[in-house]
């Protein structure tokens, strides 16, 4: 089955040229083949992962000769590990679950069949990321995952902010892919490979200097921050809540955000060769976990809110890997992966019926939407790590890594991150499903069965994964990556912490929000301002980085309109003149031409004349 892995992105491909081909006249039947394909590489990717997943089974890795460019062979190919195992259910299934849930939520669309051609290349360049066996084919499917996410983002092209969203997206992963590219340029010209398995080799034989490991290390980091929407690089990421709820599910749960925390986990060897490059990358996934996570407690907007928690909890994940955490930041980003596409189309269920996205504007939907209300509370208690829940597994293993680290600010900081999570999501949830309603829509039902069907198999899901660290998934995950035993210690009074932080954010937001089911409509002052305003950080780049750049902008425009446009038009015009004045000379009046060859033999003459007397 390992040497069938090339089908799984095969399937989406094909589904996007069928739709790209045929989906106007297919036009809402795009749906059964975008859904059929994902079904047929989810298929595949199951007997995978389980045949990688027995005992004494192997990576898998075959490759072929790509280009030929003097003495280098570069290759294309696949491999299968333990890592993109995992990641090609995770992928597989949660895209299998976006396209059943499009089906309902896009229905009427005029440009359906688009869409659906869209979440196939999607998928296909996310799943060829996964499968990739070297850097430079990661980075070509790396860059397409950025265009197709552009399309995705901007699929509502004619609003404004969708565009804006769009361009945004793009700009600010591209400043991380600059990163990345120039990371990874660097290990070729040091290497001469762009192979995993050789580069680190040279990193732990002594080829690459400490501080060439580092260098290329934080410079590859620099494009997860982009993709994974890290501070300072988050900035994309809640606007691109402007594509439709079930990209923002696609996009946040599994897939373009998961490839920065994928990437670094795949190049784990690397990283761990510099204790610099390690620090790095769990104080900037601290930072951002906090950091986002105070910014989601007082936001209005439902999808605002999840993506602010998607952004937190991908901090989590760097913390957790920063933190020597190999284990606890992928268990983190396998489990998180369904919760998270579980809350955005529960959210996406909820904005479908009532028609808004401002939780001041909804309450009492649980009324007329019981199983999205119910799917909804076991994602919210998933994320809060409500024990017994997938999340509380990995978040413990989380809390017990940065605490095994020794740095115990970054063990605080996770679990005051943790009592933020339950908070704002117990918030969400009782601004949303409870209480009296504040919305005006008399016409709130529940959703079709395209749409509920997937949140009930993520539910499911949501509840049970955790689960798999009692099958031995964590030391099958290790096993040939890190060196030694991580997490030998299990903290009983580290789970207790976890806990309390569960159930002390849902209580604290059930006391504000679950008693009264108020909504505050003054404006927000001091501390809330700040929060609900992001820190300004957008405005910050405004001040500091869009308008040099525009001003410098209209500086070349000046230049090029005044100064090479000028010379260009004075070319012109000396063209111009001459051949006005050869105009004037060939007027067809015989006197001219006769007072021309005069003068011209004047001229002659007199020349001649001064010649001699020279």
């Amino acid at each position: 089955m390992l040497a069938n892995a090339w089908l799984i992105p095969l399937f989406p491909l094909i589904s996007f040229v069928l739709l790209v081909a045929f989906g106007r006249q297919l036009k809402e039947g795009a749906a059964y083949v975008g859904i059929l394909s994902l079904l047929a590489s989810f298929v595949v990717a199951v007997g995978v992962f389980f045949e990688r997943f027995a005992e004494g089974a192997h990576d898998y890795i075959t490759s072929f000769d790509w280009l030929n460019i003097g003495d280098f062979v570069f290759t294309m190919g696949f491999e299968v590990n333990q890592l993109n195992a995992m990641m090609l259910i995770v992928v597989t299934l949660v895209s299998l679950m976006v396209h059943l849930y499009s089906k309902g939520y896009m229905h009427g669309d005029e440009r359906f069949p688009v869409f659906y051609s869209y979440l196939s290349l999607f998928t296909f360049s996310m799943l060829m990321l996964v499968i990739s066996p070297n850097l430079l084919q990661a980075y070509i499917f790396w860059e397409l995952v950025g265009a197709s996410s552009f399309l995705l983002i901007g699929f509502y092209f004619f609003k404004p902010s969708a565009r804006a969203a769009a361009k945004k997206a793009f700009l600010t992963t591209r400043v991380g892919d600059l990163g990345i590219f120039i990371g990874i340029s660097l290990l070729f010209w040091q290497t001469g490979t762009f192979e995993y398995a050789a580069i680190f080799e040279a990193a732990h034989s002594g080829v690459l200097s400490p501080e060439f490991i580092t260098l290329t290390s934080i410079l590859i980091f620099i494009g997860a921050v982009g993709k994974s929407g890290q501070f300072p690089l988050h900035i994309w990421l809640p606007d691109a809540m402007e594509g439709p709820t079930p990209v923002s599910a696609l996009i946040h749960a599994a897939t373009m955000v998961a490839a920065g925390v994928y990437l670094v986990a795949r190049l784990f060897p690397l990283f761990e060769a510099s204790a610099t490059a390690m620090l790095t990358v769990a104080i900037i996934g601290g930072v951002t976990a906090i950091f986002a996570a105070s910014i989601g407690l007082v936001q209005n907007d439902i999808k605002r809110v999840l993506a602010y928690s998607t952004v937190s909890q991908l901090g989590y994940m760097m913390m957790a890997l920063g933190s020597a955490g190999y284990v606890a930041g992928v268990f983190h980003l396998f489990t998180h992966a369904f919760f998270k596409a579980l809350l955005f189309l529960a959210a996406g269920s909820v904005i479908h019926s009532v028609g808004t996205q401002d939780i001041k504007e909804m309450g009492g939907v649980g009324k007329h939407m019981p199983i999205t209300k119910i799917v909804f509370l076991i994602g919210a208690l998933a994320i809060a790590g409500v024990p017994g829940l997938a999340g509380f597994f990995s978040k413990e293993e989380i809390l017990i890594a940065t605490y095994d680290s020794g740095n115990v600010v970054l063990f605080w900081l996770a679990l005051t991150a943790a009592v933020m999570t339950a908070f704002y999501m117990f918030r969400l949830y009782f601004l949303t499903f409870s209480g009296t309603p504040r919305h005006e829509n008399h016409h709130v039902h529940e959703s079709p069965i395209f749409m509920t069907l997937p949140m009930i198999i993520l539910a499911v899901l949501a509840i049970f994964s955790g689960y798999v660290v009692y099958a031995g998934f964590g030391e099958w995950l290790a096993h040939g990556v890190i060196s030694g035993e991580e997490g030998e210690g299990h903290h009983t009074w580290i789970m207790v912490l976890s806990i309390a932080a569960a159930f002390g954010g849902i209580g604290l937001a059930y006391l504000l929000y679950g008693r009264n089911n108020k909504v505050s409509t003054a404006e927000p002052k001091g501390l809330h301002k700040l929060l609900f305003n992001k820190y300004y950080v957008d405005e910050f780049y405004g001040t500091t980085v869009i308008k040099p750049y525009t001003l410098f902008g209209y500086v070349l425009k000046f230049f090029d309109k005044y100064v090479i446009g000028g010379l260009v038009q004075f070319t012109a015009w000396i063209a111009v003149a001459i051949g006005r004045l050869g105009q004037r000379l060939q007027n067809g009046q015989v006197q001219a031409y006769s007072l021309v060859t005069i003068l011209g033999l004047v001229i002659l003459l007199l020349s001649m004349t001064a010649g001699r007397l020279w």
